[in-house]
């Protein structure tokens, strides 16, 4: 059996009746799920996504056919405003984390995260292995930048100044008080970056992951 089987499988596990039920309940339009069901397009992550949040569907299952289908606990996706906001974009695609609620893709109600500010996906491997390109965290606004975690991980957007830097880096203490300094967790990205904290716009520390395996 193979992943396309097993989200076959899927909709009687789950009791739908339907193959349009099925579309409902994932947000997507009928036509787009008979492709998928026909093997004219691959399964997404951003259905997988919805698989694992909304359906509670446990994705190393349908990708390995290892452990049970359906999980026991985890996030729960809403179209509804219940939770924080998850925005499907890239760092660079943005000047501040705070967007107008209309723009989330959905909402996650995951009690561990629900005083963050925002889920977003990592692009890159930079902080590979500690956040790998694909999964998906939750980061919390901080405004004073006097009292920060060193050796966290953060959110990191600059100002025309540091030539506009969009990164996810972790924050260590400068001699100078008035700077910091950023590094990336892979060893294969060498070197540190300096920064000065007037030239930060946006800071935001990254609480925890979601994993498209998570259970």
């Amino acid at each position: 059996m193979n992943e396309l089987d097993r989200l076959k499988l899927l909709m009687d596990i789950l009791g739908f009746k339907t193959q349009r039920d099925f579309a409902v309940a994932l947000n997507i339009k009928d036509g787009s799920l008979s492709d998928i069901l026909r093997g004219r397009t691959g399964i997404s992550n951003a259905i997988k996504d919805r698989l694992n949040f909304k359906l509670n569907i446990n994705i190393e299952w349908l990708e390995t056919g290892v452990g049970e289908a359906v999980k026991k606990i985890g996030p729960v996706i809403s179209e509804i405003k219940e939770g924080v906001p998850y925005y499907d974009i890239s760092l660079s695609d943005t000047d501040t984390l705070i967007l107008m609620e209309e723009k989330a893709e959905y909402f996650v109600n995951y009690k561990p995260f629900n005083d963050c500010t925002a889920y977003l996906p990592v692009y890159g491997d930079s902080m590979y292995p500690r956040y790998a390109s694909g999964e998906i965290i939750a980061v919390r606004e901080v405004t004073n930048y006097d009292v920060l975690q060193w050796g966290e991980a953060y959110v990191v957007m600059a100002d025309a100044k540091a030539n506009y830097l969009r990164s996810i880096k972790m924050i260590y203490e400068h001699t100078d008080r008035n700077k910091l300094i950023l590094r990336s967790s892979n060893p294969n990205f060498k070197g540190d970056t300096i920064i000065e904290k007037s030239n930060i716009t946006s800071l935001y520390i990254i609480k925890g992951k979601i994993t498209r395996n998570l259970i």
